[in-house]
């Protein structure tokens, strides 16, 4: 293969919608993303000026809320101008760029995740503790693990990507740059791409996910001992929204990922619906679950749209 083969300069997208879905995909991408940058910016907002809410518990949730406002706005408006303007044309460095963003993120956002899920099950199981483990520094630190862990897993991604050669064809049947999209459509016959989406997907999602499970089994075995029915009810309120969203997150990305690295072939609408679903509904859900149904952070934004002080005496 000569090496003009591998200088792409440009990338097209082909979001392949149907017209008379065109109008409803366009309002539905925009209300998402008008809901998730809305409902994010809030709860970044409130958790940053009440220093109520600057423990570890909020200080997780403001970062999931940093990583969905951004992971949306990495994605959702160039889909919008793909199909509000045909600006299909997306030079390589950019794409590259985004597919690398969409990455890091969905895979700093699954570390948060089981970093939470560990949280609460310290919070709930085991209170004594809770206090001595969860300091401040101790946050911070798993806060920057999780972006070093992020950032490693997607580092042989990138290089990888850069190896790839486009002899028959620069376009990409999505609505924005992906790294299993680019692999379809280049010349490049390496197994090794399709091994390290396969192995990094089972090893992080299956792991992320069985942390998930195991911490929140743990704390509905501790919601059965209290006595109270209406604290019972709470608790698995709580618990089923939470894995609501873990699963709304871990299974179509498992299953859009892991699928095509073992060599099982997913239709492109197939692929797109699933992550889709994967990047776009668990940020816009992620402020109502972890955040709007809390009180005090509901507390906190009645008070800053009303433009009342905190009160310490009230916290």
């Amino acid at each position: 293969m000569s090496n003009a083969s591998v200088l792409v300069s440009e990338f097209v997208l082909h979001c392949a919608i149907e017209k008379d879905k065109m109008t409803f995909t366009i309002v539905a991408l925009a209300l998402i993303y008008l809901v998730t940058l809305f409902g994010n910016l809030m709860v970044i907002i409130v958790v940053i000026i009440n220093p109520h809410l600057h423990n570890p518990m909020f200080v997780y949730i403001g970062t999931l809320a940093v990583i969905d406002m951004v992971n949306s706005t990495n994605v959702i408006p160039r889909m919008l101008a793909v199909l509000l303007f045909n600006a299909t044309a997306v030079p390589y460095g950019p794409c590259l760029l985004q597919f690398s963003m969409v990455y890091y993120l969905s895979l700093a956002e699954g570390f948060l995740l089981s970093v939470m899920a560990c949280d609460r099950y310290l919070a709930v199981v085991h209170p004594l503790r809770y206090p001595s483990i969860a300091t401040n520094k101790m946050v911070w630190l798993s806060i920057l693990l999780v972006n070093i862990l992020a950032a490693a897993v997607l580092a042989p991604y990138v290089v990888f990507a850069t190896e790839l050669s486009f002899c028959r064809t620069n376009v990409l049947p999505y609505c924005f740059c992906d790294f299993v999209t680019m692999i379809h459509i280049s010349c490049t016959e390496d197994p090794k791409h399709l091994t390290l989406l396969s192995s990094t997907t089972i090893v992080n999602g299956f792991g992320g996910l069985a942390v998930c499970i195991f911490s929140y089994s743990r704390i509905i075995v501790a919601a059965m001992k209290i006595s109270s029915a209406d604290g019972k009810r709470k608790a698995f309120s709580t618990m089923f929204t939470h894995l609501l969203v873990v699963f709304l997150f871990y299974m179509p990305l498992i299953i859009s990922y892991m699928l095509p690295g073992i060599g099982v072939q997913l239709s492109a609408e197939a692929y797109n619906v699933l992550v889709i679903i994967a990047i776009m509904v668990p940020p816009m859900m992620n402020p109502i679950i972890y955040s709007f149904r809390n009180k005090e952070i509901k507390s906190s934004i009645c008070r800053l749209c009303t433009g009342k002080r905190t009160n310490p005496v009230s916290q």
